[in-house]
């Protein structure tokens, strides 16, 4: 595939500065991963941004219950996220943070450009207050029904189930995650930008190929409904930059995050002015290409609102915006209750990177339906396609030439048709990586590993050795089997990047998409040593242990112990004995082990605005690190206990006798700490 070398930009989505990496995050920046490598490989000049999305009021109120400032959360938080992008091998450029001067000023300048052309207007409006925590709710602290298909539990911007968006107001029965209560409207000064203005050219943008197709068939609902201002303002309290002249007042967080890719940018350019110029990037005609990849979830902010600031601002749009569904893990959304939220540092702790990054090229294209994650499918294709067929293709042959032909190739390749096979599969293979068909990729590519084990089982280099006339056949063989899988792993090379690492070192030589047509002759390999080691069933069986509280069930046997006797009722009390209890809907924050205790476990837990410490005598049962961001019920109104390791502030509920059969209470996902048990 050759293309004139290009300069190119590419970002993903910013992770919010609230929570660890998750299989959802991992799912964009692996498929960025992929295309920016191929692009690379290509020859063209490519930075690869990210950064921090680090406003908002779920920081501030996350970093009063730590006991810290946001912007050690945000450090701390950065940190994190850095390290596991770089544990994928995710190749960014450059890592920053929308909390910088850099995006401030981006804002600043940007918010005055679109006031000088009239398109920012003050506007009195009705918002939901929480009377109990005394302040405005930011959209994501309501959640009620989708005003357009009534899916419950949505928040109050868009809905996760038919993609609407709309006003917090319009939810139906509403209420604040912050306590669980029902808001009442308060009226505030809001400022708004006047998307509407930008409707004609907004509605031909979006349909000139920029974005894919069922997406740009989406939009055409809100146009056909009209687009609405877009209101930038959210009151005190909140953390970010705020209004200049409106100090009162604070920047929406949707505003300046996508400013943040531009403030990377300028932060890495004054870094490395050799490399990049800010100015060139983002001026209207600029010849330097721009790429987006998010999810579908966001397309809404990333497709209409960015691209109008742009626009109204006077700098560049997007060459393309790549958009791709979400991950579900056997076949249901990601949940921490239900044990199938998958984050980053965890399936680290288990399996290989390039694994993961294998298995999600093998399910990607360029569509925007969602990927199911099926941990034993995961196992079953990483052993069968990538172990079996391509590892172990070097392992077979560099033990022959390390054992009887001191690591060195032959001078010429034995079958210089198969050779000419490999060479005719490039340019489907580089279109296929091109145009983001990563899954049509890896079938062609493993459609050349079946090739090159059968020349392989077909000459049966294990019975020439036996041989002594057939040596020389034997090394040329063998030497060809080497040249087809250095040709296999240099197309393998943006999907698998340790692997290939590894490979390089195997081949004593650099795997680049410019020497793919040259035969690996006369070459010393190194000594062989393991590239890559099956995933076994006790990998998988951990990693679920990790993600997951729920105990498995019990097998019915013969042997099994009888089952424990079911206490009996207790005698009944009034209704009005009962309703003195205030049951809570907790999120376990943190749980250790408490030293010299056979049985507690001291937990922290959230109780919507609220954190709670307590000692649950559950530790034959659970491993602290199991209860972490799990949802439990407490009895929030239990008169503090004074113990010996601490203060004792209420108390969780279990089921069971004891022991090791021990159940927490867990109530379903939509259920939001604070909210009372009735």
């Amino acid at each position: 595939m050759t293309q004139k070398p290009r300069t190119l930009v590419v970002t993903t989505a910013l992770p919010y500065a609230n929570g660890p990496l998750h299989l959802g995050h991992l799912l964009e920046q692996i498929q960025a991963d992929i295309w920016v490598r191929f692009q690379r490989l290509q020859g063209h000049r490519l930075f690869f941004f990210c950064a921090e999305d680090a406003h908002g009021t779920p920081i501030m109120v996350n970093a009063q219950r730590q006991g810290i400032s946001p912007e050690q959360l945000i450090e701390e938080m950065q940190q994190r996220h850095r390290a596991d992008s770089n544990g994928f091998s995710i190749s960014f450029d450059h890592y920053y943070t929308t909390h910088s001067s850099h995006n401030q000023q981006l804002l600043e300048t940007l918010y005055q450009r679109l006031q000088a052309q009239g398109l920012i207007h003050t506007q009195t409006i009705q918002q939901l207050y929480d009377l109990q925590q005394q302040q405005f709710l930011p959209d994501r602290f309501i959640q009620g029904e989708c005003p357009r298909c009534q899916a419950a539990d949505q928040y109050g911007d868009c809905c996760e189930q038919c993609g609407a968006t709309y006003d917090a107001t319009e939810l139906g029965n509403p209420r604040s995650t912050l306590s669980g209560e029902i808001p009442v409207l308060r009226q505030t000064d809001h400022r708004f930008f006047d998307l509407p203005a930008c409707s004609d050219w907004l509605a031909t943008w979006t349909r000139s190929g920029v974005l894919p197709k069922p997406v740009a068939n989406k939009l055409q609902e809100w146009f056909a409904s009209g687009l609405k201002p877009w209101d930038i303002t959210r009151d005190a309290p909140y953390f970010g930059f705020k209004i200049p002249d409106a100090p009162e007042k604070y920047f929406y967080v949707w505003l300046d995050a996508p400013i943040g890719y531009m403030a990377t940018c300028q932060h890495f350019c004054q870094q490395h002015p050799e490399a990049l110029n800010f100015e060139q990037v983002w001026q209207p005609d600029s010849p330097v290409e721009l790429y987006h990849f998010v999810g579908k979830d966001i397309v809404y902010f990333h497709s209409l609102f960015w691209p109008a600031v742009l626009q109204c601002g006077g700098f560049r749009l997007p060459t393309q915006i790549f958009v791709h569904g979400f991950v579900t893990v056997d076949g249901a959304k990601m949940s921490k209750s239900r044990g199938t939220f998958l984050q980053a540092a965890t399936f680290l702790q288990h399996i290989e990177a390039d694994c993961l990054r294998y298995y999600l090229a093998a399910k990607s294209d360029s569509g925007i339906d969602d990927l199911d994650l099926q941990l034993t499918e995961l196992m079953q294709r990483v052993n069968s396609e990538l172990v079996n067929k391509v590892v172990n293709l070097a392992a077979r042959c560099a033990s022959f030439l390390n054992k009887r032909f001191a690591n060195q190739l032959t001078e010429q390749l034995i079958d210089p048709e198969l050779h000419q096979l490999f060479l005719a599969a490039e340019q489907p293979i580089a279109e296929a990586y091109h145009t983001r068909e990563f899954a049509k990729a890896i079938r062609q590519i493993q459609q050349l590993a079946d090739r090159a084990n059968a020349f392989i089982d077909q000459h049966a280099p294990w019975q020439l050795i036996k041989q002594s006339e057939q040596h020389s056949r034997l090394q040329a063989i063998s030497s060809q089997g080497i040249h087809c899988f250095r040709l296999l792993m240099t197309y393998l090379k943006p999907v698998t990047p340790e692997l290939a690492a590894r490979a390089e070192q195997l081949l004593k030589g650099e795997l680049s998409w410019s020497s793919i047509q040259k035969p690996w002759v006369s070459q010393e390999i190194a000594p062989f040593t393991p590239l890559l080691k099956r995933i076994e069933p006790a990998q998988i069986e951990a990693l679920l242990a990790a993600i997951t509280i729920t105990k498995p069930a019990i097998t019915e046997n013969t042997t099994a112990a009888a089952a424990p006797a079911i206490e009996a009722i207790a005698d009944t009390i009034p209704l009005e004995i009962f309703s003195q209890v205030d049951l809570r809907v907790a999120r376990i924050l943190q749980a250790e082990a408490v030293p010299n205790a056979d049985k507690l476990i001291k937990l922290l837990l959230d109780i919507g605005g609220e954190t709670r410490q307590i000692f649950a005598g559950i530790k034959t049962a659970y491993q602290p690190e199991q209860l972490v961001g799990c949802l439990t019920v407490m009895v929030a109104n239990l008169a503090p206990r004074k113990m010996r390791f601490g203060l004792s502030e209420g108390m969780v509920l279990a089921a069971g006798p004891g022991g090791q059969e021990i159940f927490l209470l867990q109530p379903d996902s939509g259920a939001k700490p604070g909210m009372r048990v009735k």
